[in-house]
């Protein structure tokens, strides 16, 4: 067991060995879901005018305001500034209109009632100075920073970058990545299964994952298990792509041709082995050109264990992400743990009345039983130790 490292040591490696993907500037109905790469200051003092929130009148307060105002003229949303003069007058305005000039309080038109030309106050009604004025610059003033690098785009910071004028974004640029099977007894999604074969899944399941975190430029591979032709194949993608995800061939087997076929094509290994459980077999290096490639175990617990704990982060840190706030869970139950190994135990989440994030353990079988990954939300990190980690002990999670 010497030569396996911690699961700590291997997230450290990876970190320090990941290439950067560079950035590129896209139109802002493509950036929605990417990273940002570059500072977003307020282009204009937010609101950029004294705008009025409710639809009603305009009026220049007084502690004698008369409670009958003469109707003077109007100031709509969008309308060039009106101005008001008179104090026994009034603008009728509507909301996100400019404050007309000569007012400093907007009575809801739920507090009056229209009388020919003329608005009276609702009986007993007191309006207050400066009452229902969004003030200019209240939100943020013309210059403030708005938007961080690393921050990922969502409908708020969308909404930002429209409302500031930025109609091209620089972003991340996303990588070319290749998810590759490896096996014989690997066949399509919809071929008959002859003896001894199983469907492919680990590619479907990584590669869904990747698309939930916005990378779109992915594809599938299969190479079986031939030393030449898996040389050969991963010496083409190598070429063609930033990122190698491989699912198989990386533990000790016979036919196990994966690490000596990256070492032969240049590829420089990082580590092989983590002190975990599953996906103990992992392997990660860095090839000729700087292509970042993780070897996954075949098993399909272990290959989507892996893919999330460590692939996931590591490629959207590469893409200069802020980092995922961590999660916490409290086991709701006794979970056997092993005395040299890290766990990962999928389990399944919710919140109970106390407001805390419990975790009930749904343990796989064995590495290759992933029907019952369906009811889980993701996986608990157990460090290694003797017997049961009790109910009640908190541990991190890792949502798939």
């Amino acid at each position: 067991m010497s030569d396996l490292i911690s699961v700590s040591q291997a997230e450290a490696l990876i970190a320090e060995h990941m290439p950067s993907f560079g950035s590129e500037r896209v139109r802002l109905g493509d950036a929605a879901g990417r990273i940002l790469r570059q500072a977003v200051h307020a282009e204009h003092d937010h609101p950029p005018f004294d705008r009025v929130m409710m639809d009603g009148i305009a009026v220049h307060w007084s502690a004698t305001l008369p409670r009958r105002l003469r109707v003077a003229g109007a100031q709509m949303a969008g309308m060039r500034m009106q101005s008001l003069s008179a104090h026994d007058a009034c603008l009728e305005v509507t909301t996100g209109a400019m404050l007309p000039a000569g007012t400093d309080c907007v009575i809801p038109v739920e507090q009056l009632h229209r009388d020919g030309d003329s608005y009276a106050l609702a009986d007993g009604y007191q309006p207050a100075a400066g009452q229902f004025i969004h003030r200019r610059g209240s939100d943020c003033t013309q210059g403030s920073l708005l938007l961080s690098p690393g921050m990922h785009l969502g409908p708020a910071e969308m909404a930002l970058l429209a409302a500031n004028g930025v109609a091209m974004v620089e972003v991340a640029a996303m990588p070319s990545v290749a998810i590759v099977s490896t096996g014989d007894e690997l066949v399509e999604v919809d071929a008959p299964l002859g003896e001894g074969q199983i469907r492919r899944s680990n590619d479907t399941a990584v590669r869904a994952a990747l698309r939930l975190d916005g990378f779109d430029r992915v594809v599938a591979e299969h190479i079986v298990d031939d030393e030449d032709a898996t040389r050969v194949r991963i010496a083409e993608l190598l070429l063609q792509h930033d990122v190698l995800l491989l699912s198989g061939g990386v533990s000790m087997g016979q036919r196990d041709y994966v690490p000596a076929a990256l070492a032969a094509e240049g590829v420089r290994k990082v580590f092989h082995r983590i002190a975990q459980k599953p996906g103990k077999p992992m392997w990660f290096g860095i090839g000729p050109r700087g292509q970042a490639v993780f070897a996954l175990p075949g098993n399909p617990v272990s290959a989507l264990v892996c893919a999330t704990r460590y692939a996931r982060p590591a490629l959207r840190a590469a893409l200069g992400a802020s980092p995922a706030a961590p999660e916490y869970v409290c086991l709701d139950e006794a979970v056997d743990i092993n005395p040299t190994l890290a766990s990962f135990v999928p389990a399944r989440v919710q919140t109970d009345t106390q407001g805390r994030l419990m975790a009930y353990p749904v343990p796989s079988r064995t590495s290759g039983d992933f029907s019952s990954l369906p009811r889980t939300q993701g996986f608990v990190q157990l460090p290694p130790g003797q017997g049961k980690a009790p109910a009640g002990t908190v541990a991190s999670f890792y949502r798939w």
